[in-house]
């Protein structure tokens, strides 16, 4: 049975400022890759943290069925988000531990809807240190990005 991968990357050109993200999926069987599927989008003035979380979003909607995967991102904000922070979060009503509201409350909740359907692991992994697939998940927020430059 083949493994499920979502690469997922987001990238911003200011910050807020036109942004892009990416994912790029691929099933393996063993270390044979038997499909791979490249997602791209941006908007013209966002944020980074945005565009990672929209990353994931986007990787987890388009799976047509219930699947388990493994979300590998290089965004420490949405794996610590989705693994750790967001079940405070919930508790206290989408505050913060500070009583403030939690930022990108929208995309947290729309992530934590789309992770609700699949088993999901999150890795982390660092970003822009030659790691293939997450190169090419940045190459590819980085075209959804490319119509909102001026």
């Amino acid at each position: 049975m083949a493994e499920l991968f979502a690469y997922t990357d987001g990238a911003c050109s200011g910050n807020p400022g036109p942004g892009g993200w990416g994912a790029l999926l691929i099933a393996r069987d063993g270390d044979t890759v038997v499909k791979t599927r490249e997602l791209q989008g941006g908007e013209a003035d966002t944020t980074n943290n945005r565009m990672e979380l929209l990353a994931a979003i986007n990787a987890l909607e388009a799976l047509e069925r219930p699947s388990q995967l493994t979300i590998v991102t290089d965004s420490a904000y949405v794996k610590g988000g989705i693994t750790e922070w967001i079940f405070g979060w919930k508790r206290r009503g989408w505050k913060t531990s500070t009583k403030k509201p939690v930022k990108n409350e929208d995309l947290w909740r729309r992530l934590d809807e789309a992770q609700s359907r699949h088993q999901v692991t999150w890795e982390w992994v660092k970003g822009h240190a030659g790691h293939p697939e997450n190169e090419r998940a940045d190459e590819l927020a980085r075209a959804g990005m490319a119509p909102f430059k001026p």
